[in-house]
């Protein structure tokens, strides 16, 4: 006789993962984790591994709650996308935006690198067509 909740040896009610912390600004992460302490939507959030292959992420514990956390994550990242294209907006106004020619005056050696490893990148993936052509 199987306990009650159990289908086939696992629990029904199972974490499920809201937002995977890889790239993710601590700033917007602990915006998340406000948000869900303000909506009292029980979570836990698990940390990167050494190695790099896991990223983290905040779990929404109780599967009923997973829906009310889906809809407020889906509000606040449209919210957070619409303040950057206005702060971004209104940095092109000013004059401030970031351009490649600010970048390159900024950090001059990390841009010629950069387009050195594309350049890279563009011959090696077109030297076998030259070849095969010859």
């Amino acid at each position: 006789m199987r306990a009650a909740g159990l289908e086939r040896g696992y629990h029904r009610v199972m974490s499920r993962l809201l937002l995977n912390l890889r790239n993710v600004p601590d700033d917007e992460a602990d915006d998340v984790r406000a948000m869900l302490d303000n909506l009292q939507i029980a979570f836990y959030e698990t940390r990167p591994s050494i190695w790099g292959i896991s990223a983290g992420g905040i779990w929404v514990t109780e599967d009923a709650a997973y829906a009310e956390a889906r809809h407020a994550m889906d509000d606040y990242q449209q919210q957070r996308r619409d303040r950057a294209r206005a702060a971004y907006a209104e940095a092109k106004r000013a004059g401030t935006a970031e351009t490649f020619l600010t970048m390159l005056r900024a950090d001059p050696v990390r841009v010629v690198v950069s387009v050195l490893g594309i350049l890279f990148v563009l011959v090696m993936v077109a030297l076998p067509v030259v070849l095969l052509r010859s």
